[in-house]
């Protein structure tokens, strides 16, 4: 691995509590994912249907968006496009001042979580209020999100009482009862979606034939942010658009049982543009860029953008268990975040993100529109190597290596060789620069003879 994820993960590895805190959570929504699975005859037929939506969507995105925005148009909605997070931010902050307002109602969004939409309506005098429970969580705190669907998955319910008692009024007598942090969360929020005139939300899909937007979420609260305020704005990337309303038949199977371990999300809102009197009387869709159509430009790394949030890989994967998500400094953790990032983002920026996560396999296995992550790990760490640049040692240790293995002669000095400097690569060994490495790892004692000298000895 290289520098960033090691030194990052140096913290979150010597925290025994927050690995008790993600191993207990993350276990018990893959098994629950596991169950609602099992019932489903024809999964991996759904799978793969999910796979070709995805895939056809993105091999005909211009036109897709194209449709999309006169669809919205149509009903009464107003599309703005956005080429990286600085023009998105810039546009809702405009449209806010344009509604009047001072501050906003969020639903839990990883889109502007990526582009920073909150800090940079601090600094615009507009406040942000998120919503949904652990986002409100990690906004008490300010802290940072460490999961794809729960961000605060890193806290224990002793920790949020702690944090309520602290930050919310008439909570000095609060359990770390579940119910009565959830009870106390809505109290703290229900003056806000009664009062606040606009409402911010992401997207799970949107439909280019018709311009439906849909968000899926299981506290309700993006109902109250999509219904309540007068002005709705949504920033979505735009590898969200599936072209046909029937996509979401498909897509809203695989999406609940992928995440929560559910047949269905307790709240599927879907709307299309405005309607007179009934809901938001503005609706506007800011569709981002930010690294996107570079990403397409990648014939094996452009599957990433399949993701439809669910984080099951991240649930599966023993690297985020042992370490978390603030480990990948970045919106987007676990094996999906270490392929996305370094696409939307740079290789330059991610260089050690490639490494932070296995080739076990165990995230495509799961990944309900199959992503083959591993196969993108690897991809992305070739041309790490080769557009970056791979470290001096390391450079230098394959040059050897392809040395000794280009003459015979060499390759079968090396056989011997390692018979003999077996010792410093055991598990045992603390000696020299590897003792590191054998912490962890033990290399097979290397056989008494090889074939070649067997046969030979053979006659």
């Amino acid at each position: 691995m290289r520098s960033g994820f090691p030194r990052a993960a140096q913290q979150p590895l010597a925290d025994a509590q927050l690995r008790r805190n993600l191993r207990k959570a993350t276990h018990t929504i893959r098994d629950k994912r596991a169950r609602v699975v099992s019932e489903v005859a024809d999964w991996e037929a759904l799978r793969d249907a999910g796979r070709a939506i995805k895939d056809d969507a993105l091999r005909h995105l211009g036109s897709h968006l194209q449709t999309l925005e006169a669809s919205v148009a149509r009903q009464g909605g107003v599309v703005h496009w956005a080429r990286d997070a600085t023009e998105a931010n810039s546009i809702v902050a405009r449209l806010v001042r344009d509604a009047g307002a001072s501050e906003v109602v969020k639903v839990k969004s990883m889109a502007t979580d990526e582009i920073g939409l909150n800090a940079a309506l601090e600094r615009e005098g507009i406040v942000a209020h998120e919503t949904d429970l652990a986002e409100l969580i990690v906004q008490l705190a300010h802290d940072r999100p460490s999961h794809i669907l729960v961000p605060a998955i890193h806290r224990n319910r002793a920790e949020i009482r702690d944090l309520f008692k602290r930050t919310l009024p008439g909570t000095d007598e609060l359990s770390d009862d579940p119910a009565a942090l959830a009870e106390a969360a809505r109290l703290y929020l229900r003056s806000r979606f009664l009062s606040t005139r606009v409402g911010v939300s992401g997207a799970n899909f949107a439909v280019a034939e018709t311009g439906s937007v849909c968000v899926v979420e299981s506290e309700g609260n993006g109902r109250m942010c999509t219904t309540l305020p007068g002005t709705l704005i949504t920033v979505m990337g735009i590898e969200k658009v599936v072209p046909r309303v029937e996509d979401l038949g498909v897509m809203l199977q695989l999406l609940p049982r992928s995440s929560t371990g559910e047949r269905m999300n307790p709240y599927t809102s879907i709307w299309t543009g405005v309607a007179e009197g009934d809901g938001p009387q503005s609706f506007h869709l800011i569709l981002l860029d930010n690294g996107r159509t570079d990403v397409l430009a990648d014939a094996v790394g452009r599957q990433a953008l399949r993701c439809i949030r669910c984080s099951a890989c991240l649930n599966v994967c023993p690297v985020y268990e042992r370490t978390g998500g603030h480990a990948y400094e970045s919106t987007y953790p676990g094996p999906i975040g270490a392929i996305l990032t370094p696409q939307l983002h740079g290789l330059r920026a991610s260089t050690s993100l490639p490494w932070a996560s296995s080739l076990c396999g165990a995230c495509a296995d799961v990944c309900p529109v199959k992503i083959d992550i591993p196969g993108v790990l690897v991809h992305l760490r070739g041309r790490i190597t080769d557009e970056v640049g791979a470290p001096t040692a390391e450079r230098l240790a394959m040059g050897g290596l392809a040395r000794v293995f280009a003459s015979r002669r060499r390759y079968e000095a090396a056989q011997r060789a390692a018979r003999l400097g077996a010792g410093p690569l055991r598990a045992s060994s603390w000696i020299g620069p590897l003792g590191g490495w054998t912490m962890s790892r033990e290399l097979p004692v290397p056989p008494a003879k090889t074939f070649r000298e067997w046969w030979r000895a053979r006659g």
